[in-house]
């Protein structure tokens, strides 16, 4: 059997994916969480009680740390662990950023059932899977001059949204949101938060 640690701060969708994997019968979901925060701790204990490898399926984007961010952490604890990054916002930035960091699959929420457990069965084995399509696009899309953060709010402020409305959708105070804003449009040389989003829309960063 192997082990699957969850995380996802939706909670029918986690519930949903956890019912999902537990009909696998080579998968077991030993826990799951709404943070990233509550997984590290959780991966630590494990850790500490000797528990065979897990493998960490996360969603892309929760409060507080990201699945980027839990990643990362995860593997301070246990360098080979399997973790899959699951994702509806599937931006070449985010992909480059979570491979670099060590992630072994990376996956939009789109996928089956099937092709979600398969891919959990390929990280524990050791080895990496890519969905395609985010692939392709991270290739053409060149390296981006965003943070993640940046991309998040430029994302949410390409239909017009107000600095209040970005600040509620990305999770983070409206003083932090100008700030990621300012930033984003001072490096795509954009007079307003409109125009730098489309500028990276175009760019495919977002």
């Amino acid at each position: 059997m192997i082990p699957v640690l969850l995380a996802d701060d939706e909670t029918l969708i986690r519930a949903a994916m956890a019912t999902m994997l537990d009909l696998e019968e080579t998968i077991e979901v030993v826990a799951h969480v709404d943070s990233g925060e509550e997984l590290v701790d959780l991966w630590r204990v494990r850790a500490d009680a000797g528990d065979g490898l897990a493998v960490a399926l996360i969603d892309l984007q929760m409060p507080g740390i990201d699945g980027i961010d839990t990643a990362t952490q995860l593997l301070e604890i246990t360098p080979d662990a399997g973790i899959v990054i699951v994702t509806s916002h599937g931006r070449p930035g985010y992909l480059k950023r979570a491979l670099a960091a060590g992630v072994r699959g990376f996956l939009p929420k789109t996928a089956s059932a099937a092709t979600l457990a398969e891919v959990i069965s390929t990280v524990h084995g050791g080895s990496r899977y890519v969905d395609p399509e985010l692939a392709a696009e991270a290739i053409s899309a060149g390296e981006t001059v965003l943070t993640a953060r940046e991309a998040d709010v430029l994302e949410y402020a390409l239909d017009g949204a107000s600095v209040d409305e970005i600040a509620a959708r990305a999770h983070l105070s409206p003083g932090t949101t100008r700030n990621y804003l300012s930033s984003a449009m001072a490096k795509l040389n954009a007079s307003n938060r409109y125009e730098a989003a489309r500028k990276a829309r175009e760019f495919g960063w977002i």
